[in-house]
């Protein structure tokens, strides 16, 4: 098992290779190794490794298909901490339609980046499976939920813990009748992406490519679905590293159009000082080079917004923090390229302020967004920036795969 592929740093990559010659890491984030050497040093080498390596698992029985189809219900319980209570929750994996009708009923809020779809397309394409689900959410009317709560009473297919403490159990559902209720519930519902946008756009890529195919097994894509009326997620923000903007000069470019002030550290002492200005309203930013020092942005003049974001979406989209980060910081104040050499995505403050500090630049730290204000924008066909939002618990990779059979 691992954490899914955007979210597993290079230390944890390498933990993960060397605990188990079978970890599933390397079929999505795949390397060559040395006996593939006589492949072209292309692009395209890890994939065809990641694909001799499935295929061999298979022979092997590491991986072993299941005797008759499924839905599958999965459950995580995510212990407490100080700060957060334990954590339930429970969805559906199965192959959801991706093409005709169905793409309309599935919600994106987040724009994509052309080079981590390419690279997930290369993937799915040579190895012919889907690796691991995506996640999304939607408003159920009971049936499905019922199912779940029926199933768990039963014995699990596989039952564990991942180091994180969370704990882990399936259990497959084959009986037409209860198959039928999922589907029934399913059938009113519309689907939020709530994690995988990037795969997302790679099953509708890879369904294109292939519609000249009838019954197309590329006609579908895995999912988890969790009905959040019953198991609401967590949301969490994704932090920026701008790593060639050192601090001195993000905040000398800022000029006095920004309430600017200094907060105390250490890092939890500054989110929850940004915390306390979300509350008040307007948007916030903490910006730190991972040296200890804190600064809180808070209040842009009004004229400065109406001047930098654009006036073809709703208010709400227009005064989210993700879009004033980009459209008047990013663009306008500070000119960053919107590119990996020049901004990187952490999904925990901690992670961004020791970048920032190993970089010499700067980690822009974010408040999160709530779900109902992701929701109300999708349903508008309204995208967010891109990395806006971070939903919680994301299913772990490795536990249900779905193989393409040849053709």
């Amino acid at each position: 098992m691992s954490p899914p592929y955007d979210v597993v740093d290079p230390g944890r990559r390498l933990d993960l290779e060397t605990a188990d010659p079978h970890n599933v890491v390397r079929l999505i984030l795949p390397r060559p190794e040395p006996e593939d050497a006589g492949d072209r040093p292309d692009r395209d080498t890890k994939y065809r490794h990641a694909a001799r390596l499935l295929a061999g698992w298979q022979r092997e029985g590491i991986l072993a298909a299941d005797p008759e189809p499924a839905i599958y219900v999965y459950e995580q319980r995510v212990p407490g901490t100080d700060d957060t209570p334990e954590l339930l929750q429970r969805g559906l994996i199965g192959a959801l339609a991706v093409s005709g009708p169905e793409v309309g009923v599935v919600l994106p809020h987040e724009d994509v980046m052309p080079r981590p779809v390419a690279d997930r397309v290369g993937l799915m394409r040579t190895t012919r499976a889907n690796l691991e689900p995506l996640l999304l959410t939607y408003r159920g009317n009971g049936g499905a939920s019922g199912v779940i709560e029926r199933t768990v009473e039963g014995a699990p297919l596989l039952s564990t813990t991942t180091s994180d403490g969370t704990h882990h159990r399936l259990w497959a559902v084959t009986e037409p009748a209860m198959l039928g209720e999922i589907s029934r519930d399913l059938a009113t519902c519309r689907a939020l992406i709530a994690d995988g946008h990037h795969r997302w756009a790679m099953y509708l890529r890879l369904q294109r490519e292939h519609r000249h195919l009838p019954r197309s097994p590329w006609d579908r894509g895995m999912v988890l679905l969790v009905d959040t009326a019953r198991y609401p997620l967590r949301v969490r923000a994704i932090h920026r590293v701008l790593y060639r903007l050192p601090v001195a000069e993000a905040m000398e470019k800022l000029g006095d159009q920004w309430k600017v002030k200094e907060v105390p550290g250490p890092l939890p002492a500054a989110l929850q000082a940004l915390a306390e200005q979300k509350r008040h309203g307007g948007n916030g930013f903490v910006l730190t080079g991972g040296d200890g020092v804190f600064w809180l942005l808070s209040e842009p003049e009004e004229a400065l917004i109406d001047a930098t974001v654009p006036h073809d979406r709703p208010e709400e989209w227009r005064h989210l923090d993700a879009t004033v980060l980009h459209e008047t910081l990013l663009d306008h104040t500070w000119h960053v390229p919107d590119g990996p050499d020049d901004i990187g995505y952490l999904h925990t403050a901690a992670a961004a302020e020791r970048e920032a500090a190993r970089a010499g630049g700067t980690a822009v730290l974010l408040h999160p967004v709530r779900e109902s204000v992701v929701r109300r924008l999708a349903e508008q066909g309204v995208t967010m920036p891109r990395k806006s939002t971070s939903f919680g618990p994301k299913p772990a990779t490795g536990l249900v795969l779905r193989s393409l059979p040849l053709g």
